[in-house]
């Protein structure tokens, strides 16, 4: 399997509960209604929690006040599945329409994405 992460960072304009209803009730469902086109396997939202009790440990890294919204992950079959997903006309509409209703919440250009393969070590 091939999975894309997508460490999410919200526009300044909106607050946090904005940012994840949006991702939630509105993006997710345009997902949803895309995956097929795209080959996307699995499509899981993580939410940050806003609870103090966590700080010492984001301290503890060094990465206080560096945190996301959110992660997003997407899973494919394998990198083939994906490539030839985006190169249909459908897979195309679906990409183009993603990214703009992603343009309406996330801070793009200070959210990365990236690809991996897992390696479980607990399941």
């Amino acid at each position: 399997m091939l999975k894309m992460i997508f460490c999410l960072r919200r526009l300044p304009h909106l607050t946090r509960e904005e940012f994840q209803r949006y991702w939630r009730e509105q993006h997710a469902p345009l997902v949803a209604r895309h995956a097929d086109s795209l080959g996307v396997r699995r499509y899981v939202q993580s939410h940050t929690v806003d609870d103090s009790r966590f700080g010492p440990v984001a301290e503890l890294r060094g990465s206080a006040g560096k945190e996301f919204d959110g992660v997003a992950e997407l899973w494919w079959v394998s990198a083939d599945t994906l490539l030839a997903a985006i190169s249909t006309e459908a897979g195309q509409v679906a990409g183009r329409e993603l990214l703009e209703d992603e343009a309406r919440f996330i801070d793009l250009p200070n959210s990365p994405v990236f690809f991996t393969g897992e390696n479980v070590v607990v399941d």
